[in-house]
């Protein structure tokens, strides 16, 4: 007797639970975008629609505190998303083409362990390793932390890709008289880009949108833009702060939709 499928979708109060779920995440980013777009100095009056507070954020008296914090993550996302990046790509070249050995099980379970402890708990741990080495904290120890937290980010997407490439595309280039390396970098490597760029998109984004761990970590008077607005917001929510929140998220929609596009080119060839 064959098995019908079974379709979540036909059960009770799905489609009602699905908007909700939706309404819950997505209502509070429309409010902030919408109010960042107030021309009141008040963040409950409406007075109308107006760019003022974007052109706050680049020319107030605030900018220059959120151009040095925006610097500092866009500098700490783009090197550590690059070197988790290398770091996982040669993760999972041993793990899913490196065959069996020793303590395999072991390698893979610390590299997903940063994805099931809770980020305060890493938060923590990773503040008492830099004070028990005597290692000043500052920028340096932003980049240490985050390299090391993003490494699972990049590794998984990587990782995904590389074990739906059928290993005999090697075999072949093998028998045909290429090296290993040849093998692997003028065959896998060039199939694996897609799985790449999404593990480096992920951990830039992990990176950039990180809070908890770089507040542990940063020296005084060193800020990414995350510790920037949580700064200020204990200081009362303003304006500027929604402006900044809604650029942070249209810069996230964009590498998602890069992400998306990549998937889409590598799924028609």
């Amino acid at each position: 007797m064959r098995r019908s499928k079974y379709d979540i979708k036909s059960l009770p109060g799905f489609f009602g639970i699905t908007i909700l779920c939706l309404f819950i995440l997505y209502a509070p980013l429309v409010v902030v975008t919408v109010y960042s777009l107030n021309d009141s100095n008040s963040i409950t009056n409406w007075e109308g629609v107006s760019l003022r507070w974007y052109v706050d954020v680049f020319s107030g008296h605030e900018s220059q505190k959120f151009k040095i914090a925006a610097w500092n993550s866009f500098t700490i996302a783009i090197i550590a998303a690059t070197v988790a990046t290398t770091i996982a790509t040669l993760a999972a070249t041993a793990m899913v083409r490196g065959g069996k050995f020793k303590l395999r099980t072991v390698s893979f379970g610390l590299i997903s362990l940063p994805l099931m402890v809770p980020e305060i708990v890493l938060a923590v741990a990773t503040l008492i390793f830099f004070n028990s080495v005597g290692f000043t904290r500052g920028y340096a120890t932003i980049l240490i932390a985050h390299i090391a937290f993003c490494i699972p980010f990049a590794y998984l997407p990587i990782s995904a890709r590389m074990q739906g490439i059928d290993d005999s595309y090697e075999q072949a280039a093998q028998d045909l008289y290429a090296t290993k390396r040849q093998a692997f970098t003028r065959i896998l490597l060039p199939m694996m880009i897609p799985g790449i760029i999404s593990g480096y998109l992920l951990a830039f984004i992990v990176s950039l949108d990180d809070f908890i761990i770089t507040n542990f970590v940063k020296g005084a008077g060193v800020e990414t833009l995350p510790t920037a607005i949580f700064g200020s917001v204990k200081q009362g929510i303003k304006p500027n702060i929604m402006a900044i929140s809604t650029m942070l998220l249209g810069v996230s929609v964009i590498l998602v939709t890069i992400s998306y596009f990549v998937s889409k080119t590598d799924n028609k060839k």
